[in-house]
């Protein structure tokens, strides 16, 4: 990794990740019974706690040391840890391929210039280009084909500063502001936002790109996108360029994803928050919709300094400006945005119901009467688990009757107490102290301010909450807590998140009450702590309980056709406590017997990240982002490209098996 690139990553981590929840928020049986507490903490340790899961499983333990060694579930050979500090390649199963799909640069609509190879595109090629790191995917198929040709959905979640030719350029101004030339800024949004390409399994049967085809699309930071739901035309969304808050310009930071059951894309905007910057240190200090979000109150947006040339990231307020000026720019984004990606000619939304933070995933749980939840993550260190459940039902028989059903519903987020149960609290005007007295005047307010919602409601802050999984049959949900280095006074040790200076992280898993989605309350158990074995010597906060080959971070979360689990993991492979774990890695998991076996491995540098199949289980799409080196030129020279890789079995059996 170049030293400007490790750079880049290192200022823009250490920002993304940083807690910033003042609530202190512990788990409601903490604050009745401490010393039941303490004893369940004890328990915890010792790997005793259990429960009844929903009666959709018998009474498990909360680790499985008495699981069995071997899954029926988990057919193929692990591959070992990558330490070398140079590697540069993927290495995958014994009997499996892996090849280089689609990446940053490559043409996507039609007209679209092939990618140079030095970066020296301009913003007006990249808009017709593949985005850069690419993340949360999904593959549509098409009903009369569905194994061999379909639509391929995939996020790009932000820039690196390989995007240019000579990196990222920036004028530190007399006024303590930055500038950027505008080529540069114009470019960095066009790379964000997502793509729609069309694949296709050719006459060898290899997946190809169908190039030139009408459903290709990209969807980027400043694309139309139509507001809905609640907030659209609200004052809040309201800016000096956009009066009646209808539409707004762009999708940032799409991280993880979800689809519906009606066959429509949900692209999640993560960390858009280091987009923007409010200068005035009063306003700043008094607007919950700027500081409980971390937005920058310095003199330049956190590593973009985009307001240098396009005004609406300066969300310092303006007296002389209508609405303020951009003040509520930031209020347009943390939302869910719904694509059909069967239909190129429509707009995207923005679904304002569900609520505004820095949103992972959108899951879906389908209920046997379809009826649904959504379940999202808040990826920050000491934020929530948050679900909406719209207010309508899921007809299979008139997809237009579902255009809408994103719009009215309730948003809950989640407390987790120590004995293993867990309450939904509903985020609703009027309801547990969210009052205009508490600073919320309408159900509006809870929307866009849902971290300070949560906080009021007493909400368990948790470790970084990422992706979310659930199983198909049982409905059995799974979060991945990537990992908090800040655990500490304000966000202390419980039994969901039960280790302080915790690098390595954990899966979680619950069952609703009797099985339906819509329950408010659920009972939970730790599925895995990530890290070293235990008898390795690593310190107490890096021993895990893994069952099989060893991880740390895991981020995000898959369930197969067949009910495997799949973990894709995310952290800095050249930090110290990361040496034993090499690169990071894709693993598979059997929800069973809690077997864990490693799968893939990407270059140094890399993040595993977005993951989808076809129906048949045969071809298995993932993403490398924002490989360290080279790859997949791999001759350690070349511009490093995130891309999309395509994995078969050799002998086309089922991936997994």
């Amino acid at each position: 990794m170049s030293e400007r690139f490790q750079e880049f990553h290192d200022r823009l981590a250490a920002f993304d990740d940083r807690s910033i929840n003042p609530s202190g928020n512990v788990p409601m049986n903490e604050l009745i019974d401490a010393s039941r507490r303490r004893l369940l903490k004890k328990s915890l340790v010792l790997g005793a706690l259990a429960f009844l899961g929903g009666g959709l499983y018998a009474p498990r333990r909360l680790y499985a040391a008495d699981a069995p060694t071997h899954s029926a579930l988990l057919g193929f050979v692990g591959v070992p840890v990558q330490q070398d500090p140079q590697f540069d390649e993927v290495v995958v199963a014994k009997g499996y391929t892996a090849r280089p799909f689609f990446s940053w640069g490559d043409p996507v609509v039609a007209g679209s210039p092939a990618w140079k190879g030095d970066a020296s595109e301009d913003w007006k090629a990249q808009e017709l280009q593949a985005g850069d790191n690419h993340d949360g995917m999904h593959y549509f198929p098409f009903p009369e084909a569905p194994d061999s040709h379909g639509l391929l959905v995939i996020n790009h979640e932000y820039i690196n500063p390989t995007l240019h030719t000579k990196g990222q350029t920036f004028e530190d101004r007399p006024d303590g502001t930055r500038g950027r030339p505008e080529g540069e800024v114009r470019k960095e949004i066009a790379a964000h936002g997502l793509s729609v390409i069309e694949v296709k399994k050719d006459a060898s049967g290899h997946w190809q790109r169908v190039e030139g085809s009408s459903y290709n699309r990209r969807i980027t930071g400043s694309s139309p996108l139509d507001l809905s739901g609640p907030l659209a035309g609200h004052e809040l969304l309201r800016t000096a360029s956009d009066p009646d808050a209808k539409q707004v310009l762009g999708t940032l930071n799409n991280c993880s994803m979800g689809v519906t059951p009606w066959g429509t894309y949900l692209a999640c905007e993560e960390n858009w928050h280091q987009y923007f910057v409010n200068r005035d240190k009063e306003d700043f200090a008094r607007r919950t919709s700027h500081k409980r979000y971390g937005l920058s109150n310095g003199k330049f947006s956190n590593y973009y300094a985009w307001e240098a040339v396009d005004a609406r990231f300066d969300a310092t307020p303006k007296a002389d400006q209508p609405h303020g000026g951009h003040v509520n720019e930031p209020n347009r984004f943390g939302w869910i945005v719904e694509i059909d990606p069967y239909d190129p000619s429509s707009t995207p939304k923005k679904r304002t119901a569900v609520g505004r933070f820095c949103r992972e995933c959108s899951t879906l749980s389908l209920a046997a009467d379809n009826r649904m939840a959504f379940y999202y993550g808040d990826d920050t260190k000491g934020e929530y688990i948050y679900k909406f459940v719209p207010a309508g039902k899921y007809d299979p028989d008139d997809r237009a009757a579902n255009r809408d059903l994103l719009d009215e519903g309730t948003l809950y987020v989640a407390q987790f107490s120590d004995d293993g149960s867990g309450r939904w609290l509903p985020l609703v005007h009027g309801q547990d102290g969210l009052t205009a007295e508490n600073g919320f005047a309408s159900q509006a307010e809870v929307l866009v301010n849902a971290r300070a919602a949560a906080d009021k409601l007493g909400a368990t802050p948790m470790d970084r909450p990422e992706w979310v999984a659930v199983q198909p049959g049982s409905r059995t949900v799974y979060v991945s807590l990537t990992n908090n280095d800040a655990r500490g006074k304000k966000q202390p040790v419980n039994a969901a998140n039960p280790r302080k200076e915790n690098l390595h992280g954990q899966i979680l898993r619950w069952d609703e009450a009797g099985g339906d989605p819509a329950a408010t309350s659920f009972q939970w158990e730790i599925f895995l702590l990530a890290g070293e074995p235990k008898g390795s010597g690593a310190p107490e906060n890096l021993v895990g309980t893994i069952n099989g080959d060893i991880f740390s971070s895991p981020d995000g979360l898959y369930f197969d056709t067949a009910g495997r689990l799949w973990i894709e993991t995310d952290y800095d492979d050249a930090e110290q406590p990361m040496h034993a774990m090499g690169c990071n890695q894709l693993l598979c998991a059997d929800p069973h017997s809690r077997e864990v076996r490693r799968f893939l491995v990407g270059p140094r540098g890399c993040e595993l990240t977005g993951i989808t199949q076809t129906p048949d289980g045969r071809t298995l799409w993932v993403n490398i982002q924002h490989p360290g080196i080279s790859f997949p030129a791999s001759d350690g020279k070349s511009i490093p490209r995130s891309t999309t890789l395509v994995i078969t079995k050799d002998d086309g059996g089922v991936i997994g098996t």
